[in-house]
């Protein structure tokens, strides 16, 4: 019997881009269907955020992110440009946002249209493995979700225009993942037990196993 689990996630989060490979990997070896339902990163839900936290919980956050990256073999680096803009000084993040709100919005028309989980792991290799600055630019968005096997320009075409319908849509992911027990990304959503952080993904296959989930 197949097993289902909700992967909620957002396209700045750097532990979302850790966790992505991982699950990958778990729905290629087990019999697993990986519904991803991304949301706004909490950059947008909540513009204040970052000029509130405690000054030390950024720092400490790119020196975590590359640790774990590095230990784990996954490369990593800040993304250019950074899918909110948000201004390093001041930490104040404008209303427009040139990024996020479409990286957002395609990734729930991929998971609605077709392999959802796909198109999310290509387009965060694209945005945070280091590989590529200016990912917003020229066609690699286009290879990124063709490696995937989906046309960006149809992806596209469906969300323009549709703002306000898939900005709902966002916000019932948000409601959902609030309803499994948490409000942060990445978390995994299985029977409505939320599994919160690219450290307790093994925690979720436990869970999953004692209700029998096999290997395919």
């Amino acid at each position: 019997m197949t097993h289902s689990v909700d992967l909620f996630y957002s396209y700045r989060s750097p532990y979302s881009y850790l966790a992505t490979g991982r699950i990958v990997d778990l729905r290629r070896e087990y019999d697993l269907a990986v519904n991803v339902r991304p949301v706004y990163p909490i950059a947008i839900r909540n513009p204040d955020f970052f000029s509130q936290i405690n000054p030390l919980w950024i720092p400490y956050l790119l020196k975590d992110v590359q640790r774990v990256g590095d230990m784990n073999g996954t490369p990593i680096s800040w993304p250019s440009p950074d899918p909110v803009a948000m201004n390093n000084v001041t930490r104040e993040i404008p209303a427009e946002q040139p990024h996020i709100h479409r990286l957002t919005h395609l990734g729930i028309a991929a998971s609605e249209t077709g392999d959802g989980l796909a198109f999310t792991d290509e387009i965060s290799k694209l945005i945070w493995n280091g590989d590529t600055k200016g990912w917003h630019e020229g066609d690699h968005l286009a290879r990124a979700a063709e490696r995937a096997g989906f046309d960006l320009a149809h992806l596209d075409s469906l969300i323009d225009g549709q703002f306000d319908a898939y900005a709902a849509k966002t916000g019932e992911n948000q409601k959902a993942l609030e309803a499994s027990g948490h409000w942060g990304v990445p978390t995994l959503a299985y029977k409505n037990e939320a599994f919160f952080g690219q450290d307790r993904i093994d925690t979720c296959l436990w869970r999953m196993g004692q209700d029998g989930l096999a290997k395919r």
